[in-house]
């Protein structure tokens, strides 16, 4: 099967892209999976989530999303066709659907917030922001470590990557690059970046080939059912394949970390102010950043 991330097209089982495992079997014993979180720089979990959950919750984004006129209207709302000339969508300011109800009971779950106050041992909070994409047609995510958005905080910090929805491989799963959280030479340059500091484009790469030839590893991916969950570090190079469907990709990032450790300002808070100097004035591109920093 050949699969399209950016630019590159890699056969599904070759040696550029893989499959990511799952680590059910170790749910219930939480050194295992944090010595599997060490060894792979992610956990893949089937049904964390509720999926009834989900379904309430995606029902809440497809109501905006037809709202404001991105739902091709002749066919059912749950197939979450793009309409014409409608592009994908970025809602994580959008309080209005990413603090209602039903979507905090998927990212705030009582059970999932327990998961990962025993994950880290000490209670755990959650950042107030939602990072929720409406992902649309020929859209995909470059390779880029999440420090340099958050980094400000504690590093003990994980992102939750939830789909909102079955996402098939033409859907534009996520992607994992393995053995991505030992690439000592990134983490001490782009990995030491802040976006809205040092003004760089974030993604460190929309090239996945490059990638591995250059500093190892491989592409890891699969197809996601409604409630499964992805979890991973701040230094775990990530990116997704290319939505090829005209249906949108609804997923949702959300940040986990221990309550008695740093957090990032810009994160949490009634009104968080977000990224506010990224991609603002003279913004130096990461080809020209990694030159400098010989990466």
């Amino acid at each position: 099967m050949i699969l399209t991330m950016g630019m590159r097209e890699m056969e599904l089982g070759g040696r550029f892209l893989g499959e990511l495992r799952d680590a059910n079997a170790l749910l219930g014993d939480m050194q295992a999976l944090r010595l599997r979180m060490q060894e792979d720089g992610y956990l893949l979990l089937r049904k964390l989530h509720d999926p009834a959950a989900i379904k309430a919750a995606r029902r809440v984004i497809l109501q905006n999303l037809n709202q404001n006129g991105q739902i091709d209207r002749n066919r059912s709302l749950d197939d979450a066709m793009i309409a014409p000339n409608a592009r994908g969508s970025f809602l994580g300011g959008a309080k209005a659907v990413t603090h209602a109800g039903e979507f905090l009971s998927v990212v705030e779950a009582p059970q999932l917030m327990h998961f990962f106050s025993d994950f880290f041992g000490p209670p755990a909070l959650t950042y107030d922001y939602k990072w929720l994409r409406c992902v649309g047609h020929g859209d995909f995510t470059g390779a880029h470590y999440d420090i340099v958005y958050m980094g400000r905080g504690t590093q003990n910090l994980y992102t939750l990557w939830t789909p909102l929805g079955d996402v098939s491989y033409e859907k534009g799963p996520l992607a994992i690059l393995y053995g991505s959280q030992h690439f000592d030479r990134i983490k001490e340059t782009y990995g030491k970046m802040d976006v809205d500091r040092d003004h760089v484009t974030g993604s460190f790469s929309n090239d996945p080939v490059e990638m591995t030839e250059r500093y190892g590893g491989r592409w890891l991916t699969t197809e996601f059912e409604m409630g499964d969950a992805l979890i991973f570090g701040m230094y775990t190079m990530h990116g997704s394949l290319n939505n090829t469907t005209h249906q949108f990709r609804i997923s949702c990032d959300t940040r986990y970390q221990r309550a008695d450790e740093p957090v990032d300002e810009r994160w949490v808070g009634e009104k968080p102010i977000a990224h506010y100097a990224w991609m603002q004035g003279d913004t130096v591109p990461m080809e020209e950043a990694r030159k400098r920093w010989g990466v």
